[in-house]
């Protein structure tokens, strides 16, 4: 079990995850930390629970990588968090990316998996949210 906080770290290191090139180069403390502006000691902090929970490993440099259960979760979150997206400017009219982007977080640890998987069917099955990037 998550809660929100823990949430937003997973899938904020996906979408850097996903930036990177060469994904085996894996994820540092202070790109997490820039992103959420939040500091280095509570990135610390949350990685040794994900540490703990075997959702990520950490090489001799302090790398983070997702373990396959890190990974899946972190890619259900964003998802979920994009087709959010999607609801918000196809059918609710949403036009501010930063507003969209917003309200999504707001509503992403609210919804359950069953009412993602309805809101993606009703909206045809989404390839792309409104920032282009891909819906998995």
């Amino acid at each position: 079990m998550t809660n929100k906080s823990q949430e937003d770290y997973l899938r904020t290191m996906y979408e850097l995850y996903e930036q990177q090139q060469d994904k085996k180069i894996g994820i540092k403390k202070s790109e997490i930390a820039n992103e959420l502006k939040v500091s280095k000691s509570s990135v610390t902090q949350m990685m040794n629970n994900f540490l703990s929970r075997k959702m990520i490993k950490m090489d001799l440099y302090s790398r983070l990588f997702f373990t396959s259960k890190g990974l899946k979760f972190a890619q259900k979150i964003t998802r979920k968090h994009r087709i959010i997206e999607v609801f918000l400017r196809e059918a609710l009219g949403y036009k501010c990316l930063k507003t969209i982007t917003r309200e999504a977080h707001n509503l992403e640890h609210s919804f359950s998996d069953d009412a993602i998987n309805r809101l993606d069917k009703f909206l045809g099955n989404p390839k792309k949210c409104p920032h282009g990037d891909a819906i998995s």
